[in-house]
């Protein structure tokens, strides 16, 4: 079964038509190809939420957000070092090797 994944700017453009009341369900449905079903979910989904938006919350996503991205950023740099070190340990056990079997 193939099943279509929307973006957030195109489900909130729906769902901005849905509320304008200036269409009916079923001319928004066959208009974008999405089953009415779908849009019923997502304009409910978007009316559950819509207080979050004005929430004072948002201020600590957008700390939490920065301090994840300064998190990842740090972590790529560990994981680049890692990977030097494990590359130079690699060459110098096949060269320790190599020197080994030379001498036996």
């Amino acid at each position: 079964m193939n099943r279509n994944r929307y973006t957030a700017e195109f489900k909130s453009r729906v769902v901005l038509e849905l509320l304008r009341e200036e269409k009916t369900l079923s001319q928004i449905s066959a208009e974008y190809g999405v089953h009415p079903n779908l849009l019923s979910r997502w304009k409910a989904d978007f009316l559950e939420r819509m207080p979050s938006v004005f929430s004072k919350d948002t201020a600590e996503i957008d700390k939490l957000r920065r301090e994840h991205a300064a998190e990842k950023e740090e972590l790529i740099k560990q994981i680049g070092q890692l990977s030097v070190e494990n590359a130079w340990l690699k060459k110098t056990y096949r060269k320790a090797l190599d020197l080994k079997r030379r001498k036996s």
